[in-house]
């Protein structure tokens, strides 16, 4: 592959709801730009951008693959990734170096779920965008309802720049708005002409829309536009592509990826009309050593410096970091340093990745992306030229939302269980691994069970650990409600020294944590075994009375006891101690405490009285709701946890798919009394 300069390369990556043809498209694009010579289908296991074992099993993207074209006189990046919300981080990552984005819409259905997700995504980072409308060869397509469906979404910005040729049932393919030119299916492309009387019929209508809405890109061009004056093609070419670098023109085209129609106009305007890296924003970050702020252009002539923004590790092909050239180049790139850890690492090799296959470079320059191979990196870390070192913020990684517990089915697997997730987080940060030290449960959290189920079914295929699901157990608490008194005493007499504590303790109930004072006087218990006393109550407390939960909200005071000069020690006042807090608990009304968590719940309009509905089933309380942009609010609650720990899949069938909702832990409350006897039982079964 040649090199290319930042005005040549676009990097753009292609978004859109699930099955809506993101790994069709990309492999077309391979076709019809003639990386390939032969087309693979999803459905058959055979693309290049679905190569691991887990999206073919699944018929379904679930990781980020890099897709590098030669177009003409353009390097095109083309960025394939994962259609379900669950991989949110794959998403945050990629949109952090692309400069556009393609959206595919399935024809049949229009926007969807998935695709307003991933407008919200493109529209807060105002990344031009064209709209493709695959699958047109389908049966039961509406023109006119996918564009509603489009304008709805998109706003009136959103206008076609192709035009499908055909009845419902019978596309035959396109016209070009702009070229005046129409292409026909012919096998597995398509034959350029002039106009049809059918193109014709419709092209006035349409082109006047496109010139109307280049006009408006410059005041010029409005005042030759009312002016009655015709815009020459430069005028509306170079307006065009105004437009979408401003945000102001979303293109649409129609066709069919499968059929590979239109594709070729997609490549031709994602050249022509996307943003190169140097149109973009440049990346900015911060001096390590002086943390001073740092913005850096995509020049070719600034030191280098290159932000990791996936990281894939395969059994066979090694690690492979895939990063974006922020500035300079590679060449003669010799140690460069690591920002985020402050260190030195070697050089490795440079090289491209197509799908899974590594195609060699001689140089990346800015702009470009780019596959590190044998360096010691990461997802999320800067390395550059240890002479100007920069370090670029990493995206904030998503907070899971559900968690599962998971179990070794054999020792092998346990033995191996732990390296396995270790290297599976390097490659996908956003799932966490946490040992609970309470219930000796290891879970994991992820983005929903699509999300989780892809990292297991890894771990299996790749590592060769298996596991079985459990519920992860809620972490509960205990406390007391009442404030009471007890006395402990400890004698032991079993010939020669012998043992002797005896306490009186007042237990109070606070807000939390654990508190202990003492209101001795007159020496009854010296103030050596104090500290005793102390430990004795914090050891006795980390399994409470109830069903050995550890018990939090207790102030204890040491107000009066008695001690023998030879017997007393400290062993005898841990266990006096001990003995009191047993003996108080039949006045203290001790009881459980559970986790409350805080949700925010993001919902269409019409779904907002269904949230607050079950949020009262499941015991929660409504604390707000805030309209947000779209069409959608957020609903604000808190809520036991015991009763969210499916609420990912649940609120996924309560919205359609289209709700989602972070999590996280505020306080302990009351257990209300008549759920109690449940989770005693359920826990000292356990």
């Amino acid at each position: 592959m040649k090199e290319y300069l930042a005005k040549e390369i676009r990097n753009v990556v292609i978004l859109g709801h699930m099955g809506s043809g993101k790994t069709s498209l990309a492999e077309s694009f391979l076709y019809v730009s003639k990386a390939i010579s032969k087309k693979g289908e999803v459905e058959r296991k055979k693309t290049v951008s679905d190569w691991l074992p887990e999206e073919q099993n699944r018929l379904t993207s679930l990781s980020t693959s890099l897709i590098p074209l030669e177009w003409k006189n353009y390097k095109l990046n083309v960025l394939d990734t994962p259609g379900s919300e669950e991989f949110v981080g794959e998403h945050e990552n990629v949109l952090n170096v692309v400069n556009s984005a393609v959206i595919l819409l399935d024809a049949t259905k229009g926007v969807e779920v998935g695709t307003e997700r991933v407008w919200d995504e493109v529209s807060k980072r105002n990344l031009p965008t064209i709209i493709f409308v695959n699958k047109m060869d389908k049966e039961n397509v509406k023109v006119d309802r996918v564009l509603e469906s489009i304008h709805k979404t998109f706003g009136q910005k959103a206008i076609p720049l192709c035009w499908p040729l055909g009845g419902e049932n019978d596309f035959q393919g396109f016209f070009n708005i702009v070229n005046k030119k129409e292409y026909r299916i012919s096998g597995d492309s398509t034959i350029e002409g002039d106009l049809s009387d059918e193109a014709l019929s419709k092209y006035d209508e349409l082109y006047e829309k496109v010139v109307e809405a280049v006009a408006e890109t410059s005041e010029e061009l409005l005042e030759k536009f009312f002016g009655g004056e015709e815009l020459t093609q430069d005028e509306l070419n170079d307006g065009l592509r105004t437009g979408v670098l401003n945000g102001d023109i979303i293109p649409i085209v129609f066709g069919s990826a499968v059929k590979n129609v239109c594709v070729h106009e997609l490549l031709n305007m994602m050249s022509t009309l996307l943003p190169s890296p140097l149109d973009a924003k440049p990346k900015t970050g911060v001096n390590p050593k002086t943390g001073d702020k740092i913005t850096r252009l995509p020049d070719e002539n600034l030191p280098f410096s290159g932000y990791v923004f996936k990281t894939i590790i395969d059994p066979f092909l090694g690690t492979m970091n895939l990063f974006y050239v922020a500035s300079g180049n590679t060449k003669g790139l010799a140690d460069p340093y690591l920002a985020n850890k402050d260190q030195t690492i070697k050089v490795g090799q440079f090289v491209t990745l197509m799908g899974k296959t590594q195609i060699p470079v001689d140089v990346l320059h800015a702009g470009d992306i780019g596959v590190a191979l044998k360096m010691d990196l990461e997802t999320g870390a800067t390395f550059c030229d240890r002479r100007d070192p920069v370090l670029y913020d990493a995206v904030e990684i998503p907070t899971p939302i559900i968690y599962v517990a998971i179990v070794a089915k054999t020792k092998q697997d346990e033995d191996k269980i732990s390296s396995a997730l270790q290297r599976l987080n390097i490659e996908d940060p956003s799932f966490e691994i946490k040992r609970n030290p309470e219930t000796s449960q290891l879970l994991i959290g992820g983005q929903g069970m699509t999300h989780i189920g892809y990292i297991l079914d890894k771990m299996k295929n790749m590592y060769k650990v298996d596991v079985d699901i459990t519920e992860p157990k809620i972490v509960y608490r205990e406390t007391i409600r009442k404030v009471g008194s007890a006395q402990g005493r400890h004698k032991k007499q079993s010939g020669g020294a012998g043992q002797f504590g005896d306490v009186w303790i007042r237990f109070e109930p606070i807000p939390d944590g654990f508190e202990f004072a003492s209101e001795v006087v007159g020496g009854a218990v010296p103030k050596n075994f104090f500290p005793a006393v102390e430990k004795g109550l914090i050891e006795t407390l980390e399994h409470g009375p109830l069903a050995g939960f550890p018990v939090i909200g207790v102030r204890a005071v040491l107000y009066d006891g008695s001690y023998h000069p030879v017997d007393s020690n400290e062993i005898s006042f841990k266990l006096a101690a001990a003995l009191a807090f047993k003996e108080a608990c039949k006045t203290i009304r001790p009881t459980i405490l559970e986790p409350i968590m805080e949700v925010e719940v993001t919902v269409k309009d019409e779904y907002v009285g269904d949230i607050m509905g079950d949020m009262n089933k499941r015991r929660g309380q409504v604390l707000g709701i805030e309209p947000r942009q779209g069409g959608r609010q957020v609903v604000f609650a808190q809520v036991p946890e015991a009763e969210i720990i499916k609420y990912a899949t649940d609120l996924k069938a309560m919205t359609q798919g289209s709700g989602h909702f972070t999590r996280k832990f505020v306080r302990y409350e009351e257990v209300p009394e008549h759920l109690i006897a449940k989770i005693v039982e359920e826990y000292k079964k356990q």
